[in-house]
């Protein structure tokens, strides 16, 4: 392959028109492709993001939401590195609220309700307007290779473009297969085209492929909806930005609603069980164990007399109306039947029926932790195509393939977060060292270091490592150097400032607190859990430049400081073994005392280091134990060859 334009012969059967040349490709403009594209163009790759329609740029087909339990923190986590997610959500957003607010600030999880037409034209004008970016609509048949190296791409209109390394953001367009019913047809989300022939190229390289399967709830038109029979939920305010760059007032636009199934809903749904493609044995593919069908949930847990419904708008100008927590494959006049028995969708007007979708991904455990594939150079993964599900995932990957990519391209090393820095790191480090039985999602329970990982300190986590990379410019950077000498002022001031009885007391008293008989200062007065920040400066005064953020993030870092603490001592003894390297060419079979399951494990996943291989599912401590030895052995070894 050589300049723009030339004619090749593909296989010898057609001729292919070669009419460009890039450093970086993406295959697909969901969540995952978006934040790959920019992240490499941004790094200064010439990038060309190919799409099946322009139409379908940042598509929400499963919720017009982003956020959620632990996705929350991902979006931030996306934010403070430079990331685009969280900027669209606080620019597109109806509604806002702060999940677990009853619970520990380490599962705090912000959740908005996205206007779903507003996202996708705030991301298909970003793209459009980011420099060294290309939006191209295509369907990408082929990957391109020489000598097992990925080359670039070929379209269905014959059409080659020239790579140096090429993202595969497919989502769950890959082979794509809708299913209601008894009917099915291939076919991408929302009634857009299936992605048909890129799977036999991929496999052709080697690649294996899996099929999963996940599901979208029915639309319905508000003006059919009983709002005087359900549950009002309300936003929250004032409302919290996911941005850590966003400086307006927000506010919410609409509320939400709740209504739950009944008996007589499980009891149509359980008749007709039998006509579910999913209990038929139609869908091959392994749905998502976390966000289930109806028919799963009332098959599963047959005990629960009801299940809980959450009625939200699509977008503020327009009468669709989303019903989450009730995806389905059944029949629609099933469908039609089983809504109409709930409350306040006894005249539900269906607007698009439910779906299952069933489609093509690989096995994450093929990938390293930058997500490029080990056996086939120049190929990363992204988002659902690696095996999980969501968006927020989604893009959390796609930017670290879209950073890794360009790194490549660049001969630079690439950026692998380790799990106890970031949800981002755990979520990959899961899935590339355990690898996924069904569609993966984020929940805070995955990662040992919650109080560490909070959603709150993202950006003091990650922006300087954004910054190291180049994706976090001058503004942002400004930014987040003001809030940090802020927070150290603040804290050091609340160090010195003591509180006299007289002034400690009547604060201490109206919280129902024990009083203090000698001076007390402001910092240890903060450490008990019944004093605010909020409540202690409307006694000693606001600190200089004390942002809402950077209050929170100050009083429970405080609150929390020997919590903290001991997981930081945790994170530390980690620390040690990740820094224990494994050879590459480590022989795993010929080690003397690790057991076969283990050495069969090891030699698949090909760990980094040690403490990747204890994470491995089937390596037990024992085994970890003898490679230690090993390793050991090999350095002192070395050393001595050295000498």
């Amino acid at each position: 392959m050589t300049a723009a334009g030339v004619r090749i012969s593909n296989k010898g059967e057609l001729w292919m028109d070669l009419l460009g040349s890039y450093d970086v490709i993406v295959v697909g403009a969901g969540h995952a492709g978006i934040e790959a594209a920019v992240a490499a163009a941004r790094l200064g790759c010439r990038t060309a993001l190919f799409t099946m329609s322009l139409d379908g740029i940042g598509n929400m087909p499963c919720n017009p939401s982003i956020g959620g339990t632990a996705k929350g923190h991902l979006v931030r986590e996306i934010d403070a590195l430079g990331g685009v997610m969280g900027i669209a959500a606080d620019a597109t957003f109806l509604q806002s609220r702060m999940l677990n607010r009853g619970k520990g600030p380490a599962v705090h999880s912000l959740r908005v309700q996205s206007d779903r037409q507003r996202y996708h034209e705030y991301m298909k004008r970003l793209l459009e307007r980011t420099e060294n970016l290309e939006l191209k609509q295509g369907e990408v048949v082929r990957l391109l290779s020489e000598n097992g190296r990925v080359t670039g791409v070929e379209t269905r209109l014959c059409a080659g473009y020239a790579a140096k390394a090429v993202i595969l953001a497919t989502g769950t367009y890959l082979a794509g297969k809708i299913y209601v019913g008894e009917a099915s047809y291939d076919s991408g989300p929302d009634g857009q085209h299936a992605a048909v022939g890129l799977s036999d190229s991929l496999r052709a390289l080697g690649i294996t492929l899996r099929r999963f399967k996940t599901g979208t709830p029915a639309r319905a038109n508000r003006r059919s909806i009983d709002f005087s029979r359900l549950e009002v939920q309300q936003g929250d305010e004032p409302v919290e930005p996911f941005s850590f760059m966003t400086d307006e007032e927000l506010h919410n636009k609409v509320v939400c609603h709740i209504t739950y199934t009944n008996e007589e809903t499980h009891r149509i749904i359980l008749e007709n069980i039998g006509r579910s493609p999913l209990y038929g044995g139609k869908i091959e593919g392994i749905g998502p164990r976390y966000c289930p069908s109806i028919e799963d949930k009332v098959m599963r847990f047959r005990e629960k007399p009801r299940h809980q419904i959450f009625i939200e708008p699509c977008g503020e100008d327009t009468d669709e109306m989303y019903l989450q927590g009730m995806s389905s494959s059944l029949p629609e006049e099933v469908q039609n039947a089983f809504y109409h028995t709930i409350v306040g969708l006894e005249k539900l007007e269906i607007m698009r029926p439910a779906y299952a979708i069933e489609y093509d991904c690989c096995d994450p455990l093929e990938l390293d932790a930058s997500l490029a594939f080990k056996a086939v150079p120049g190929l990363f993964g992204a988002g659902q195509f690696n095996g999980t599900s969501g968006y927020e995932e989604a893009a959390a990957q796609g930017l670290i393939a879209g950073i890794n990519a360009a790194r490549t391209v660049q001969g630079k090393e690439p950026v692998m977060l380790e799990r106890q820095s970031s949800y981002i790191g755990t979520l990959i480090d899961d899935l590339v060292t355990k690898g996924v039985m069904d569609p993966y999602r984020m929940m805070t329970s995955r990662s040992e270091y919650r109080l560490t990982l909070r959603q709150d300190n993202a950006d003091t986590r990650l922006t300087p490592l954004g910054r190291e990379i180049g994706l976090v410019d001058d503004a942002r950077w400004a930014r987040f150097e003001a809030d940090t000498a802020a927070r150290a002022r603040e804290l050091e001031r609340l160090r010195r400032r003591v509180l006299r009885p007289a002034e400690a007391n009547p604060l201490l008293e109206s919280l129902e607190q024990p009083a203090v008989v000698s001076g007390v200062s402001a910092l240890d007065l903060l450490r008990r859990p019944a004093v605010s920040y909020t409540a202690l400066v409307g006694v000693i005064g606001p600190g200089e430049g004390i942002s809402p953020h950077v209050a929170n993030q100050l009083e429970t870092e405080v609150k929390y400081e020997g919590y903290i603490r001991r997981q930081q001592q945790k994170i530390d003894a980690l620390a040690r073994q990740e820094q224990v390297r494994i050879p590459p060419d480590l022989d795993f079979q010929q080690i003397e005392g690790i057991r076969l399951e283990a050495r069969e494990k090891l030699t698949r996943v090909r760990p980094k280091n040690l403490g990747q291989a204890g994470r491995i599912p089937g390596v037990n401590p024992a085994d970890i134990a003898v490679l230690s030895v090993e390793l050991a052995a090999r350095r002192a070894r070395e050393g001595g060859e050295t000498r």
